[in-house]
């Protein structure tokens, strides 16, 4: 893997300083109230603010995910053309940053976000898009014909970005059962009775809360006890199923391994992700390690044999509290702010196939499950599941928060894809080259099961509380300060890297309906 050696323009300094009101929404605009005073305007202009009604306002900005349209690119072009698409997360990250200390601009100009802010994102971003053209047709690809159709951004307002009513429970992308297994990846829209918490106004519009101001919101949390049953059925076992399991054991990043990399979306590029990650396994993954850094980059796992990379976006419990990373790229300069939260548990299982047996994972294998931008991409890849320890078989969440009963834990479970096409080890939008099973645990056409990698991370969460519809004692997964920490942002990352024959031993473990270690 080559090092890319752009350099990326700094992030514009969060200098804004939250009030102790928030955003309010009335009148068909928002209210404003004093939700953050700009560190190009003086106190009497911040103090101005308050109370303003400005129609038009928006809560956060949405862009078309310019990777997932690009299904097929060269692998001459693949370094430079990630490169350019971390240039396209920092634009926005820019572009979000200029929005929420701007406010009082906002609030005397109607056209300011469109003028000063999307329509300068754009021209950048059509900048960016041109150079991906010419870098992939160069190597000899063809780009889509619809590049300049992504260049264009919009203003989200609070209304479009928060949900009133409750988690539907539904499943996302390859939603999971309680046996690690896939649902094929239909959104369920129906309403399972979660209960709605108080978190927004009779119309359904919402205040912007969160200890930076860019979230969650009370309508983020549902207690757990007043959600209906949603986890589907197991899918049937036939006579060929790999009913073996195998469990490595890798701790919970009690040594504090964390970078705000991504070097599997953004190799080469430092804070490519924006958020900050807890690494369990191989000990050597940042935005500049290469497949040879891995085999060098020893291990947490108790089976040395295992140097596999298994890495999640840290929660934080937003108590007043700051943490380590508090002035640093990724961590409170991009809004993930709050104490870091250590899981007490962390369970990596490799599982079968309900339909067959498995063939070994390849080495180097990248699989990324769930979508960190589904607050302005949609559900269609979102793959996240909370719940609380007692609960894990009844309630799955995707699009909230749970609010446990006390003596229970909170729990983040993930269960990866388990088909693979067959040849690739990563692909140019890092998701057709693997893909979930259907209902019944098949595997698409042309693809092969694998065993499944499933996560199961335990957590004692101070419980959130939920006042006049304020939430209190939050928690949330770290993300892009765009997409306002919703819980179906949650995802994970592993790069598949074994020595000693482990790759094959797994498999043979599985198909051999063994429980190994």
């Amino acid at each position: 893997m080559g090092r890319n050696t752009r350099k990326r323009r700094m992030p514009l300094a969060a200098k804004a300083v939250a009030a102790s009101a928030a955003l309010a929404l009335g009148g068909g605009g928002l209210v404003w109230a004093n939700f953050y005073a700009s560190a190009d305007e003086s106190d009497s202009n911040a103090a101005g603010t308050q109370a303003q009604a400005v129609s038009a306002q928006v809560a956060t900005i949405s862009c078309p995910d310019v990777g997932q349209s690009l299904t097929s690119v060269p692998d001459q072009a693949r370094v430079e053309v990630d490169g350019e698409l971390a240039t396209l997360d920092q634009q926005i990250t820019d572009a979000y940053q200029r929005l929420a200390t701007t406010r009082d601009a906002q609030g005397k100009d109607a056209s300011f976000v469109q003028n000063s802010i999307l329509q300068p994102l754009k021209d950048r971003r059509k900048v960016i898009l041109d150079r991906i053209t010419l870098e992939i047709n160069r190597a000899g690809g063809k780009a889509p014909t619809d590049m300049d159709a992504l260049a264009g951004c919009t203003g989200t307002p609070a209304t479009g970005t928060t949900d009133a009513g409750p988690d539907d429970g539904g499943q996302g992308d390859g939603g999971q059962s309680d046996d690690g297994q896939q649902d094929g990846g239909q959104q369920d829209d129906q309403n399972n009775g979660g209960q709605d918490n108080g978190g927004g106004q009779d119309d359904g519009q919402q205040v912007i809360g969160g200890q930076a101001g860019n979230g969650p919101v009370a309508a983020d949390f549902v207690d757990i006890t007043k959600v209906q049953r949603n986890v589907a059925a197991k899918p049937r076992k036939n006579r060929n199923a790999s009913t073996g399991t195998f469990t490595t054991r890798c701790g919970v990043n009690a040594n504090g391994n964390h970078n705000t990399d991504n070097v599997i979306v953004a190799p080469g590029v430092a804070n490519g992700a924006h958020h900050l990650h807890d690494y369990v396994g191989n000990q050597k993954i940042d935005a500049f390690a290469g497949n040879d850094t891995f085999l060098d980059g020893g291990t947490s796992c108790q089976n040395k044999d295992d140097l596999s990379a298994y890495y999640w976006p840290v929660v934080r419990v937003q108590d007043g509290t700051q943490d380590f990373d508090q002035d640093a790229d990724g961590g409170g300069k991009e809004g993930n702010v709050g104490r870091i939260l250590k899981p007490v548990q962390a369970q990596i299982k490799y599982v079968g196939s309900p339909t067959g047996k498995v063939v070994a994972m390849p080495q180097f294998l990248r699989i990324i499950t769930g979508d960190a931008k589904t607050t302005t991409n949609g559900l269609a890849n979102a793959n996240a599941h909370w719940s609380c320890t007692g609960f894990e078989n009844k309630v799955q969440l995707t699009e909230q928060y749970p609010i446990c009963p006390r003596g229970s834990q909170m729990v983040r479970t993930f269960a990866f894809q388990s088909c693979w096409d067959g040849q690739n080890t990563d692909s140019a939008n890092h998701r057709t080259h693997v893909a979930f099973a259907d209902k019944a645990g098949n595997c698409p056409s042309g693809f092969k099961a694998i065993p499944q990698l499933t996560m199961r991370l335990v957590y004692n969460v101070p419980r959130p509380s939920v006042q006049d519809g304020v939430v209190k004692n939050a928690y949330a997964v770290d993300g892009f300060p765009e997409q306002l920490h919703k819980a179906h942002t949650d995802h994970d990352d592993f790069i598949a890297v074994t020595k000693g024959n482990l790759a094959n031993k797994i498999a043979n473990c599985l198909n051999s309906g063994r429980a190994c270690k």
